[in-house]
């Protein structure tokens, strides 16, 4: 597929995308006034029968009907009446294109049957879904963009697209793998670094060794799991899982609280452990290693440790019980980080800037955070 072609195509799935969005909208709007029209019906019921209501229910021996739960369905059913696979479905999810509810008793997530009904009903279904959450690798989303393999390898080096996901080959490298979705999304935003030379701020910062696809993964990573909580304690401890026990230490200095920090953190919604070197792998991964990198994440977690302990103190030992800890993950809940992961420089990623360029400069921030300009911390 050519590039020419890769745009048409997304071209098109904006389209789609636009008019599912409206067609949405409407059907929600038609919804809503058919509810209304059907409460103002059912409350002039009530008012009519309200006796014969109550005798009925005082002679089955006082018993109260209730609304039925909304049914839901396990993750695998789910995917399977989706048409998709297991992994894309989790994938989808992670990206809130699916949304999904706690089990009772803090079980495996489930997703409403209505949630499966609206997707079903989207223009496309089930290829427009599957075409959202499709990856490549290198090899493929060169030929996608119709460009040689390293010079695909050198743009994602450079940040000019973000993995979403990677996975360990068999000699447990990791491989990076990217949405085709947001593959086709950089070629008609920038077709100029598909061909010629390469700009010479990009140039230099690749001869040097910069690798942004760990910290793009990690930033992305971090910013859907602060979507989906909204409890202080839990968007810090997100928040600390990019800092290394060292700098986590300088930044959260009271061991009770660095300990709660690890009890409330959100995890993805799904994701299975996998072998022992995934995790190793993911481990590694998750933690900052360039010093401006760690700069960013010290300032955040320092601004959601302020608010986390203006809500309420983390438990110490000998307490009742009595502190209320994180609620459930809850997909698509919306709640805007305090400081954002500076964008990666993909056009002019030569030009100098500093880390702590729009960092709150209030009054001893920088010595709370140990900042005295180590390259590590």
């Amino acid at each position: 597929m050519t590039v020419k072609e890769v745009l048409r195509v997304h071209a098109r799935t904006r389209a789609v995308h636009a008019r599912t969005q409206g067609a949405h909208a409407r059907t929600q709007g038609a919804r809503a006034g058919t509810q209304g029209a059907r409460a103002e019906c059912g409350n002039a019921k009530a008012d009519a029968g309200a006796g014969d209501v109550g005798t009925r229910v005082e002679g089955e021996g006082g018993t109260t009907s209730s609304a039925a739960p909304a049914a839901t369905v396990a993750a695998g059913r789910a995917a399977q009446e989706l048409g998709i696979r297991r992994a894309e479905f989790e994938l989808a999810v992670h990206l809130g294109l699916i949304a999904v509810v706690s089990a009772p008793g803090g079980g495996r997530p489930r997703v409403h049957e209505e949630e499966i009904a609206r997707l079903r009903e989207q223009p496309g279904f089930p290829d427009g879904l599957a075409e959202r959450v499709r990856t490549v690798g290198t090899a493929e989303g060169a030929a996608l963009l119709d460009i040689a393999p390293a010079r695909f390898t050198r743009l994602a080096r450079a940040g000019c697209v973000s993995p979403v996901t990677f996975y360990l080959n068999r000699y447990r490298a990791v491989v990076w793998l990217y949405l085709a979705d947001e593959l086709a999304a950089f070629a008609s935003r920038e077709p100029e670094l598909l061909a010629g030379r390469t700009p010479l701020g990009m140039r230099t910062m690749l001869d040097s060794g910069a690798d942004w696809r760990p910290r793009n993964w990690r930033s992305q990573r971090i910013d859907r799991l602060l979507s989906r909580t909204e409890d202080p304690w839990a968007r810090t401890a997100v928040q600390a899982s990019a800092l290394d026990p060292v700098q986590l230490a300088e930044v959260v200095d009271d061991p009770y609280e660095r300990a709660y920090l690890v009890r409330v953190r959100p995890e993805p919604v799904f994701g299975r452990p996998g072998s022992m070197a995934a995790r190793e792998a993911m481990g590694e991964l998750m933690l900052a290693d360039d010093p401006d990198e760690i700069l960013w994440r010290r300032v955040n977690l320092t601004l959601e440790l302020d608010a986390a302990r203006e809500d309420r103190p983390a438990p110490r030992p000998g307490d009742d019980g009595g502190i209320r800890t994180a609620p459930p993950v809850r997909a698509g809940a919306a709640a805007p980080a305090f400081a954002a992961e500076p964008a990666p420089p993909s056009v002019r990623p030569g030009a100098s800037g500093s880390a702590a360029a729009g960092v709150p400069t209030g009054k001893g921030l920088l010595a709370r955070l140990g900042w005295r300009g180590r390259g590590a911390g």
